[in-house]
């Protein structure tokens, strides 16, 4: 059986065996959620990430976790929000993918963070109710025991909480 949890809190601080990285199209260090993570994990990640050769939006991509508490981080990209018609999809298969890929390694558990609702736009609101919809039905194909959501302010919280229960 799986289990959702969503919390506040710091995505790097996250003991699950996988933290899920909200990256660029080249897995570089940047700024939010990538640029914490690569400052916590050290200089090894952006190394082993060079090694991958980038990754393209909706795709998820593992490295080890340096010197982070998780094992491993899923680097994920998510779409800049721009209100096109396929925007939904690719940020619903950012979930899925890094969903079906922790699975496939073994992985117990996973924390997210909200992916593409900070500098690429997306509204919080609408990203909460996809991850929602999405996590719910990937985990009935990849049974992941634990995904957690790690949310980095109240606003983004809420409306998390709000579509755990529409979903």
């Amino acid at each position: 059986m799986s289990k959702i949890e969503i919390i506040t809190g710091d995505i790097t601080e996250q003991a699950t065996d996988a933290i899920v990285n909200t990256a660029n199209k080249a897995l570089a260090p940047g700024g939010g959620v990538a640029g914490a993570i690569h400052r916590k994990a050290g200089p090894g990640l952006w190394q082993e990430c060079k090694l991958l050769r980038g990754c393209e939006t909706g795709e998820a991509k593992i490295t080890t976790g340096h010197n982070l508490p998780a094992r491993y981080v899923i680097h994920t990209v998510g779409p800049v929000y721009s209100g096109s018609s396929n925007a939904p999809e690719l940020l619903a298969r950012c979930y899925k993918n890094s969903i079906k890929l922790a699975y496939e390694k073994g992985l117990k558990s996973i924390s997210f963070p909200s992916i593409s609702t900070g500098v690429f736009r997306y509204p919080v609101e609408e990203a909460a109710k996809i991850a929602m919809r999405v996590i719910k039905d990937a985990l009935k194909q990849y049974p992941v025991k634990l995904v957690r959501f790690v949310l980095y302010d109240q606003k983004t919280y809420e409306a998390y909480k709000k579509a755990i229960g529409e979903a």
